[in-house]
């Protein structure tokens, strides 16, 4: 396929979502997103998206994914899936990486928010998340939430709730 009959695609895909009417209030007998996600999952195991529009302290992030169900449920990518969830698992890294959501970035601001003893407590969390990929360093002494880990952040705490 060509680079013009893909953009093409692409831009038809495009105008359909825009079209996509989306209720200002959803109530149990709305399923506007499932009824977009059936031609997709039609001849596949099925699809899973997640999607959101958060306000963060750093800004609006809006956000939308989705993937196959047969890459959520391959075996090959257990060990990633495992590690990106327990990095989320302790109590503390939990409430660290929310309160960056929230727009407490410094890392001082941190340690003294979660009263913890030390930054030292606080920079061990912190690698944990990082290499997680749930946060990054944005500047010295400072961290963030990637704008693409925002929404399946809070996909993970809610589908826990």
């Amino acid at each position: 396929m060509s680079i013009e009959e893909r953009l093409a695609r692409l831009e038809e895909r495009v105008a359909a979502l825009e079209e996509t009417p989306v209720p200002s209030g959803l109530s149990a007998g709305d399923f506007w997103v499932l009824e977009g996600l059936r031609p997709a999952a039609q001849g596949n195991e099925g699809v899973v998206v997640w999607a959101g529009v958060v306000e963060t302290g750093a800004g609006p992030v809006e956000w939308q994914m989705g993937r196959p169900v047969a890459d959520l449920i391959d075996p090959g990518h257990l060990d990633d899936f495992a590690e990106r969830l327990a990095a989320l698992g302790h109590p503390v890294r939990l409430a660290l990486v929310l309160a960056v959501v929230r727009g407490t970035t410094k890392v001082t601001d941190l340690a003294e928010q979660l009263e913890l003893a030390s930054t030292g407590q606080i920079y061990h969390h912190i690698k944990a998340l990082t290499a997680a990929g749930w946060l990054r360093q944005a500047a010295r002494g400072h961290v963030t939430v990637p704008a693409e880990r925002v929404v399946p952040l809070l996909v993970a705490v809610g589908v826990s709730s």
